[in-house]
């Protein structure tokens, strides 16, 4: 064979560069919050002036790199991490290829969603709110670690928090049958408060599962965060049946244990304008229910 005919002629191979290309994923970073945006302008190599129109020329490359049908994912640009990577890594932040190396270990590390076409507006609220409950499980997860063990069992505390929780949720969801549900649960910690919301879906017969994973752990581990730190905290489920009005339960967090909330609790609690004392109206379609009362020979109705 002659040497012209071993080498791949420039047309092939352009065309094997934009085939390998397609095989390339690409994350975005992304100042979502305007105060965010102005932190980065004090890099001399941030050229942008305007939040605006940053926001306009992020969706155009979004936009080219989905036209090149390459996988892109967003991910959420932190300037106070950004500066704790330079300070950890070294590199010099004043840099494009700096920023460039963050994005891509915040894609490896954090949160990211998949640039599906719509507008980057309507996405990034869900970027917020991954990246929110990321630090949330985060914190959590570490409040439980640094708790140790127990002095008078010798167990780990963190441990057995995390299973006594994940038996209250496996319980309420067993007991709240078929529909849709929604569970949020609240918790005060020593920095920060702490919410965890969790869907699930209940068919007649079976115990409901839960939509995603990630989010049931992360449900899970602020629970027991509550459970662990013995202080208040509070859990409500909302319950969708299709032509019948919405069921809303209530359980409160005291002394390390979860004790149901009584149907008047639950409407004084929803029905109560939280900063200022003054009654709301009730919610249309809804009944308000006592929370699920957890048998008192269960392991999670216990204080270890």
């Amino acid at each position: 064979m002659t040497e012209t005919g071993r080498r791949a002629r420039p047309a092939q191979t352009a065309a094997l560069r934009r085939a390998l290309r397609r095989e390339v994923p690409s994350t975005v970073g992304i100042l979502a919050d305007p105060r965010d945006f102005t932190a980065m302008r004090r890099y001399r190599t941030f050229t942008f002036d305007d939040h605006t129109a940053y926001l306009r020329q992020s969706e155009r490359l979004l936009n080219d790199l989905a036209g090149r049908h390459l996988h892109t994912t967003l991910a959420l640009f932190d300037p106070d991490d950004y500066a704790e990577f330079c300070a950890e890594t070294g590199l010099e932040p004043d840099s494009a290829a700096t920023r460039s190396r963050y994005t891509a270990d915040i894609a490896a590390r954090g949160v990211t969603v998949p640039y599906t076409g719509a507008p980057l507006v309507d996405l990034l609220p869900h970027l917020v709110d991954a990246a929110v409950r990321h630090a949330t499980w985060q914190y959590a997860t570490l409040l439980l670690a640094d708790l140790g063990d127990c002095a008078q069992c010798g167990h780990d505390t963190g441990r057995s928090a995390f299973d006594r929780a994940s038996r209250v949720v496996h319980r309420i969801l067993d007991l709240a049958g078929p529909g849709s549900h929604h569970l949020v649960c609240s918790v005060p910690a020593p920095d920060e408060q702490l919410l965890a919301v969790l869907h699930a879906e209940g068919d007649p017969g079976r115990t409901a599962t839960t939509v995603d994973a990630d989010t049931g752990a992360q449900f899970v581990t602020v629970l027991a965060a509550g459970l662990a730190l013995e202080g208040p905290g509070g859990i409500v489920l909302r319950t969708v049946r299709p032509g019948l009005p919405d069921h809303l339960h209530g359980w409160r967090l005291t002394g390390g244990r979860v004790a149901p909330l009584t149907a008047g609790e639950v409407f004084s609690a929803y029905c109560t304008d939280a900063a200022t004392g003054e009654p709301v109206p009730p919610e249309p379609g809804v009944e308000y229910c006592a929370g699920f009362p957890l048998p008192p020979d269960d392991p999670e109705a216990h204080h270890h």
